[in-house]
């Protein structure tokens, strides 16, 4: 999958991300994801709902049209709109937001889990998770850096995110979350002192 970002938002991002690697001994993880799910049964629910809709117009407006055809409007209209729904922002857009929310935070946990799995002798990590497409974003943390962090911490963090997204500048936001999570990170576990021999 193409990045969202571009080269230059991408390497500050990893100078970013190579700093707190460097300064902590916990593990810090950023995924960010075009979309959290395909929620493939919408655009055909909505496209089957359209063509019954529309042929209870045309048989109300046209009550003399042969059956075949309202059923051939209904058919067409279902492969049209079934098209149009396809398209990933018209998609989006007849998913309820609900929906669409507990579909991202479902994989938001997964992908924490998976970093859980894929390190399990770090037991310090933070996820932060941004679907752009359900315009979400979590903050996962292990339940000691969680309770480390003073109360609304990660709140004012996703707040802040989400005002910079607001204004168009994505890849700040991120970068700006990253230094914010990072600070927990180095505050309450710093990077083992070198031993002098």
């Amino acid at each position: 999958m193409k990045s969202p970002f571009t080269p230059e938002e991408q390497q500050s991002i990893d100078a970013a991300m190579a700093a707190i690697k460097r300064d902590t001994s916990a593990d810090l993880c950023v995924v960010v994801t075009r979309v959290s799910d395909r929620y493939p049964l919408y655009p055909v629910a909505w496209a089957a709902i359209g063509a019954i809709l529309l042929g209870g117009v045309v048989s109300l407006i046209r009550p003399d049209l042969a059956s075949r055809i309202v059923i051939a409007i209904q058919l067409w209209s279902l492969i049209v709109l079934t098209l149009v729904f396809e398209w990933l922002p018209a998609r989006l857009s007849i998913v309820p937001k609900r929906v669409k929310h507990a579909r991202a935070w479902q994989f938001a946990h997964r992908e924490f889990n998976a970093h859980m799995l894929a390190a399990p002798a770090q037991q310090h990590r933070i996820l932060l998770f941004v679907s752009l497409g359900e315009r979400y974003v979590e903050i996962i943390a292990d339940h000691e850096t969680h309770a480390l962090a003073p109360d609304g911490t990660w709140n004012k963090i996703v707040n802040r995110f989400l005002t910079t997204v607001k204004a168009g500048r994505v890849a700040d936001g991120v970068g700006a979350a990253i230094v914010a999570c990072g600070a927990i990170l180095k505050e309450h576990h710093p990077a083992p002192l070198p031993r002098v021999s």
